[in-house]
């Protein structure tokens, strides 16, 4: 399944239309917390791991997934520049999502696009019950 690529622009205009769509955003925990699209969701496709020096999978990612989104939600996906986003839609395609689009920019920009932060579009620090990847993770088991 080909992924459709939006801009930020974009995302928020499905947002907009279709109030049932969800934004997951897909960057780390810390990342999220810092800022994130009103309204977003958080399932991290990876955490940061100290032991590594670096960034590893999240292998809870399609269970968390599964657990609190229906197959056939809109799905807007977003990370910091839009390529772990690409990713997360891949991932989800392959169990059965079908109705995802990623965001090209994602919120925090890349080299050929503005990302959601820089485009003036609505931005929260809410990472209570329902958003935050704690809260979600907790619907997974």
């Amino acid at each position: 399944m080909s992924i459709p690529q939006i801009t930020p622009d974009q995302a928020k205009a499905i947002l907009d239309q279709d109030p049932d769509a969800v934004y997951v955003d897909v960057r780390s925990i810390p990342e999220f917390t810092q800022g994130h699209a009103a309204g977003a969701i958080n399932i991290p496709l990876m955490h940061y791991n100290p032991a590594a020096g670096g960034m590893a999978a999240n292998p809870e990612f399609p269970k968390v997934a599964e657990a609190v989104l229906p197959k056939d939600k809109k799905l807007v996906v977003g990370c910091k520049m839009g390529g772990r986003s690409q990713r997360a839609c891949e991932i989800l395609s392959r169990i059965g999502y079908q109705n995802l689009h990623n965001i090209d920019g994602g919120f925090g920009g890349n080299e050929h696009q503005k990302g959601w932060k820089d485009s003036g579009l609505p931005v929260s620090t809410d990472n209570g019950e329902g958003v935050s990847y704690e809260s979600l993770a907790k619907k997974a088991g």
